[in-house]
């Protein structure tokens, strides 16, 4: 069989393309961005990659096309698709009809942490010799490649995106995998573009909600008033919370303040159990999608303790606080941020972890909810943890960045040319600092042209 994906270098359908090549299909696919981590991962896999949109694409006719949510009608080969009269289906049904059935499917649902959250849990399978399929919205540096059919089967985990599902179909991608267990590691507004506020997130969680068995479990953060009203809108699956909660069943107590060691507690009417995690990742978010990612993991039988050790071997996902490179002392860490909340935590975190040296946070709003500039008003504060941010225009942006740095608590710059900021980096930075890049997007490439510039200036 052969499939055609349009949109293929995102990063779900990406995903699809190499799990339908593991399954033995041919597999081509379009797109008008194509950019690392996704293009080399599907390059690599010896898939077929065409820039740019057109009917031209759909040659040799393909058996089946699979439409990514960013496409809509007006677009070329979606005109052409349905013009034609080609079998089409979205990336959430393909995946349910093909690699789900049979499965045990673990859900890892939230506005932030899904991508790492997702990571952890399949690497606590597979250190378990589980051999879980996983498919994840980013690259899981254990794995190097961001999905696999895994086991005859195996427990599958999937990052279940809240975003809808196709041109056709706008219910939230996550309702169509029927999970068994589900992570809901927090809740609040983002997707402007297409949800008016946030009770209609909550009614698409909701929808998660429903489709979980009774045999099944939810796993829900504490102190999350949204995903409480969810609950509260009506729940037929087991509840266990995690968090800090004293009433929850699943706690953790940090004992380093940046969270690279920490206890978690596990308490149930049977059963008393605590276990130490001392790995390299840092701060107390990251620390709290751990404890979610043990609790799923308990949920299918493996041990705390031996999870706990597993999770010292841990490595981050691509663009998850990655460090993309050290010149002279100077770090340079990309980091996928895509929300106010995000950035905050981020630099939090790697706060925790700078006891010397300084951090520069470096910004470009990319994602649709801050281009939109819904939370423009939570940017400033968000950088309140970086000695300084460097905020970073972008030509298409509608909306001035100029009143954020007004409003920030720290010293702020903004720039509109991306040579200038490489620049200016490059001239601030100093030895034992921090250079942390925030985008959902490949920013330019900022990345290595920055970590080549300051090769440069540091060897001269």
């Amino acid at each position: 069989m052969h499939i055609h994906i349009l949109g293929i270098c995102g990063t779900f359908m990406g995903s699809l393309a190499l799990l339908g090549r593991e399954l033995g299909f041919t597999v081509s696919g379009s797109d008008a961005n194509v950019y690392p981590p996704m293009s080399t991962q599907l390059e690599e896999a010896g898939i077929v990659l065409r820039e740019g949109y057109s009917p031209a694409n759909l040659e040799p006719r393909p058996d089946r096309v699979v439409i990514g949510n960013a496409l809509s009608r007006g677009n070329p080969e979606v005109e052409a698709v349905l013009n034609a009269g080609l079998p089409y289906l979205s990336g959430p049904e393909w995946l349910a009809e093909q690699v789900l059935p049979g499965r045990r499917v673990i859900a890892v649902a939230g506005t932030h942490g899904k991508t790492t959250t997702a990571s952890l849990l399949a690497w606590l399978l597979e250190s378990a010799g589980l051999a879980p399929g996983f498919l994840i919205g980013g690259v899981p540096r254990n794995f190097g490649v961001s999905a696999r059919l895994g086991g005859e089967s195996a427990p599958f985990v999937v990052e279940a995106d809240e975003y809808d599902t196709a041109f056709f179909d706008k219910r939230s991608k996550f309702v169509h995998y029927r999970s068994e267990i589900a992570i809901l590691g927090n809740l609040e507004f983002d997707h402007a573009d297409i949800f008016p506020d946030l009770a209609a997130i909550e009614r698409q969680f909701h929808q998660l909600v429903r489709t979980i068995p009774g045999r099944g479990r939810l796993l829900v953060a504490d102190g999350e008033p949204a995903l409480d009203r969810v609950l509260e809108s009506g729940c037929w699956t087991p509840v266990e919370r995690f968090g800090s909660a004293m009433t929850s069943p699943w706690r953790l107590k940090l004992e380093r303040d940046d969270a690279s060691r920490f206890q978690v507690i596990h308490q149930q009417a049977e059963v008393d159990e605590d276990a130490v995690v001392d790995w390299s990742l840092t701060g107390a978010y990251n620390a709290r999608n751990a404890l979610a990612a043990l609790a799923a993991a308990s949920a299918l039988g493996v041990d705390l303790a031996r999870g706990a050790a597993a999770l010292s071997r841990f490595e981050t996902p691509r663009r998850r606080q990655e460090l993309r490179g050290e010149v002279s002392g100077i770090q340079v860490i990309d980091d996928f941020a895509h929300h106010p909340t995000a950035i905050a935590a981020t630099l939090e975190g790697l706060r925790a972890a700078t006891p010397r040296g300084r951090l520069l946070a470096v910004i470009e709003p990319r994602s649709n909810t801050m281009r939109l500039g819904t939370l423009r008003d939570r940017l400033a504060h968000s950088v309140a943890a970086a000695d300084t941010a460097f905020w970073f225009q972008p030509a298409d942006l509608d909306w001035s960045l100029a009143p954020v740095l007004a409003a920030s608590p720290v010293a702020s710059r903004l720039f509109e040319d991306l040579d200038g900021l490489v620049a200016a980096l490059v001239a601030e930075a100093r030895p034992l600092d921090r250079i942390v890049v925030m985008s959902n997007g490949g920013f330019g490439g900022i990345h290595e042209k920055l970590l080549a510039a300051l090769e440069v200036a540091h060897d001269g």
